[in-house]
């Protein structure tokens, strides 16, 4: 019993000494290729391949970001990027839309040529064009011709598509929507603010206001017409992305996640040096990207940026750190915890020896309950020992892999 006691006060002992390399449990920048101060506006994927806009022009990466290169439309800024089929359309300033059959490899530019394109979306077989004071133009015949609609006199920043219906993120109007193509459109409840993001999922419509008045933060709605504000208020949302039930949101204060349809809200900031404005996001491959401004691109793993869940907000009485179950366990396991204030928590996991294998959870979290999976499917069978930190608290666990 002596000797048992002794080996665990060691092992916690090595717990702080060691440590291992952790870089898929954080945003890690993936620049080669690229310029790592550049400004990166958007993403598009096709097939395997990833394209990303920059100020430099389109860059493209068949190894999940690991690598980039520069592909033929270089030297032009492009804000928008998207896939229709298997060619890709890109936005430029005051250039218009390019077109690529050939994964980039040579571009075309089409017919709408003078306007800076801020947002592009496809729908069905029509691809849509949001311009700078010039409104939506539309294409159904792969940008040979655009017609401009009635929505002529605004600057459009997101465009996103739902079935029959259309929507616009303005400058500074907010939010229109179109049941006919954009032949129409009409303003909905969302009548304020500029919107740089929109995103629709299910029966819920997402959309990330931008203002210098107090109007910003994720806004949502169940019908596409009336909007509320549900969170992150006072905070500038750039860009958003979907990922089965979860909502990912780019903010001038990095990235944030929501389980549950924006109504709460994690940081998901670990790894960045300084948090950078987040453009733009892509979620591919398994893969999230993040494209910032100044700081080029960024990748982290999505079952790392979503493994951890809010599962209760009735504030606990104590600090706890619960059993993993299941326990043994083959694969991956949920380790649930308690904390009954705010503050900083950090959940990390360590192997027999005390090297740390992974870090689950390291951010500053409301009162609450949670449950953090832990994926041990690259691991090796044993002994592993996972350790709750908080301010005031600290537990540690020991769990079994059995493969």
């Amino acid at each position: 019993m002596k000797k048992s006691f002794f080996s665990f006060l060691f092992i916690l002992a090595v717990i702080f000494a060691v440590r291992v390399d952790n870089s898929n449990a954080q945003w890690v920048q993936v620049t080669s290729g690229i310029n790592p101060l550049m400004n990166i506006y958007s993403f598009t994927a096709s097939g395997t391949s990833i394209f990303t806009g920059s100020d430099s022009g389109v860059y493209v990466s068949t190894n999940n970001g690991t690598n980039w290169t520069l592909t033929a439309l270089s030297g032009k800024l492009v804000y928008s990027l998207a896939t229709l089929g298997t060619d890709i359309y890109a936005g430029t300033t005051s250039n218009g839309v390019y077109r690529s059959t050939n994964n980039g490899t040579s571009w075309t530019q089409t017919s709408l040529t003078t306007q800076t394109v801020y947002a592009l979306t496809v729908n069905g077989s029509s691809i849509f064009a949001g311009a700078s004071g010039s409104g939506v133009y539309l294409s159904t015949n792969n940008g040979v011709n655009w017609t401009q609609n009635s929505l002529s006199s605004h600057t459009v920043l997101s465009l996103a598509t739902s079935g029959a219906n259309d929507y616009a993120g303005t400058s500074i109007y907010g939010i229109y929507r179109s049941t006919n193509s954009g032949g129409n459109w009409a303003q909905t409840s969302m009548n304020f603010s500029s919107l740089k993001a929109l995103a629709i999922t299910g029966s819920y419509y997402y959309a990330g206001a931008y203002s210098l008045t107090g109007s910003n933060g994720f806004y949502r709605s169940t019908d596409g017409g009336t909007w509320a504000l549900v969170g992150l208020n006072n905070i500038n949302v750039l860009s958003l992305a979907i990922s089965g039930g979860d909502v990912i949101a780019g903010t001038e204060s990095g990235v944030f996640l929501s389980a549950n349809n924006g109504t709460n809200w994690f940081n998901k900031n670990q790894g960045f040096v300084t948090v950078p404005h987040i453009e733009a996001l892509l979620v591919s491959n398994n893969y999230i990207y993040a494209g910032t401004y100044g700081q080029s691109v960024w990748r982290r793993t999505l079952t790392d940026i979503i493994e951890v869940r809010n599962i209760s907000t009735e504030i606990p009485s104590e600090y706890s750190l619960s059993q993993n179950f299941p326990n043994p366990f083959n694969p991956s396991t949920g380790i649930r915890y308690a904390i009954p204030k705010d503050g900083a928590v950090k959940l990390t996991v360590y192997d027999e020896l005390g090297r740390e294998v992974v870090t689950l959870v390291n951010e500053r979290q409301t009162a609450g309950t949670y449950e953090a999976v832990f994926d041990a499917a690259n691991l090796t069978s044993g002994i592993y020992y996972y350790r709750l930190t908080t301010e005031g608290f600290s537990e540690t666990r020991k769990m079994a892999l059995i493969k």
